[in-house]
């Protein structure tokens, strides 16, 4: 797959998340229950930010979207942020026994993500 055709999947995958986001903002405000807001600020940010910036990145430099890093930034990461908000949300509604997933997976997106910094420092070339 290109660089061109994964950031196209970025942008897709980033309004989905933004569509989660804005859908749990809306129910916290209408119920007034605000405890989830980190689960919200998550999807946010890992979601609809950090994928739209994948996605405006490979789109600029589409050697950034390419080679087995590349691949192993979208999987690893797509995999292990929605597990993430699963984990995080259990645990904002008081299962502490699922911590260490948490914190697994944590570190699982931070791999994904200094995968993702590679690739820009070696191969976004003007």
């Amino acid at each position: 797959m290109s660089g061109s055709a994964r950031s196209t999947i970025w942008f897709r995958l980033a309004v989905i998340y933004f569509a989660v986001a804005v859908t749990l903002g809306v129910g916290m405000g209408a119920s007034g229950d605000h405890h989830l807001m980190p689960v919200h600020a998550h999807l946010n940010l890992l979601g609809w930010v950090s994928m739209t910036l994948f996605g405006l990145i490979t789109h600029r430099f589409p050697a950034v979207g390419e080679g087995k890093l590349a691949l192993f930034h979208f999987w690893v990461y797509n995999l292990s942020v929605p597990v993430m908000m699963v984990a995080l949300t259990l645990r904002m509604n008081g299962m502490v026994a699922i911590e260490p997933l948490l914190g697994l997976t944590s570190g699982i997106t931070w791999l994904a993500v200094m995968a993702f910094v590679i690739q820009v420092l070696t191969k976004a070339k003007s």
